[in-house]
């Protein structure tokens, strides 16, 4: 009541009062309709909340699921969190199941995202949104895919046709995702990341043969690997259970 009473007030002073709350809260709606897509992406971050997940979702069609140990990777929100742009190369040195078994052992310390046989079939173990230990370079894991090899440097036999046209499809779906130029900058080996001291693919892997089915696949309209950009978070487009049945064995 003295507010509005004294010199000066009256009712112009309550009426500027008013526009100038309306008009605040304009100017926080509108910042609030500018930052929606922005919140949308990262509520999940705030205290107790949690992105949803699809257990068993794969991003590539037709690959199976068999987690890796959480010890193993980083949970992120790739590419919103960091840019991916590469595909590391590498060879297992051995075979496929003690591989599995190495990314599932908590006291391992490194995974890649998939696994490819000597058969080509793909086997998906760390989703491409978290950072899989993999490259023994902390940057060249949050930008990077990682894709091992069931075989042996040294063993030319271990890289079979089948391989090559199923890690090149994988490949190219994940370049198709990402908008990952097709080359052999952006497509390396292990032994090309920085500070890295393993020699993989090696001197056996073809690389130009590699690349050329790379490119073959990304052109193929038809091509069942990587179908864009999930839409929902933690559900990729084309996900579903895995088409291998194949169990994993011990060594």
């Amino acid at each position: 009541m003295g507010e509005n009473s004294s010199a000066g007030g009256g009712p112009d002073r309550s009426v500027r009062r008013r526009a100038l709350l309306v008009g605040g809260a304009a100017v926080v709606a509108g910042g609030i309709a500018v930052g929606h897509d922005a919140l949308g992406r990262l509520w999940w971050k705030l205290p107790g909340a949690q992105r949803p997940r699809v257990a068993g979702a794969v991003d590539f069609r037709g690959a199976r699921w068999v987690a890796a140990s959480q010890a193993n990777y980083r949970r992120a929100d790739r590419p919103d969190d960091y840019p991916v742009d590469r595909v590391v190369v590498h060879v297992t040195q051995g075979g496929y199941a003690s591989a599995v078994k190495a990314f599932q052992d908590p006291g391992h310390g490194a995974a890649a995202h998939y696994i490819v046989d000597r058969d080509g079939r793909v086997t998906q173990m760390i989703r491409e949104l978290d950072v899989a230990f993999h490259a023994g370079n902390r940057r060249y894991n949050e930008r990077s895919v990682g894709i091992e090899h069931e075989g042996f440097v040294a063993d030319a036999s271990s890289f079979t046709a089948a391989m090559y046209a199923g890690s090149a499809r994988l490949t190219a779906g994940i370049c198709r995702r990402y908008g990952i130029p097709l080359d052999r900058e952006h497509i390396i080996g292990h032994v090309e990341v920085p500070g890295a001291d393993h020699t993989d693919p090696g001197p056996h892997w073809d690389w130009a043969r590699y690349l050329r089915l790379v490119r073959e696949a990304a052109a193929d309209s038809e091509a069942p690997s990587g179908s864009g950009t999930p839409s929902v978070p933690g559900a990729p487009s084309g996900a579903g259970k895995p088409s291998d049945p194949r169990e994993p064995s011990g060594p």
